[in-house]
C-alpha cells in the first residue's frame, strides 16, 4: 500500500548513500499546496556553535517553462526573393 502524503506535511530520512560532504544529510519529500517536492536537508553549525538544518525543496514534476523545440514546430514565413 502506497503512502499518500498529506498537504503541508513531509518526512525526512537519514541519507545512508551520502558519498560526499556536499550530499544531503537527510532526504525525503513534502507536500505544500498540493504540490509534491523532494526535500534535502543538511546539518550545519552557526558561527555561535549552535546546530541548524538547511533545507532545499525541488518539485517532483519539473515544470517546463518553455515549449520543447521539436523539428518543424516553428516554420518562419520567409520570402527568399530579393526586391531589387
Amino acid at each position: 500500500m502506497a503512502y499518500e502524503q498529506r498537504d503541508l506535511s513531509g518526512s525526512l530520512f537519514r541519507n545512508d548513500k551520502k558519498e560526499a560532504e556536499t550530499h544531503a544529510d537527510y532526504r525525503g519529500s513534502a507536500k505544500v499546496s498540493d504540490v509534491e517536492y523532494f526535500l534535502d536537508a543538511w546539518i550545519n553549525t552557526a558561527k555561535d556553535g549552535s546546530k541548524y538544518m538547511s533545507l532545499k525543496f525541488k518539485p517532483k514534476e519539473a515544470r517546463q517553462e518553455f515549449p520543447s523545440a521539436s523539428p518543424g514546430a516553428f516554420t518562419p514565413d520567409l520570402d527568399d526573393e530579393v526586391p531589387f
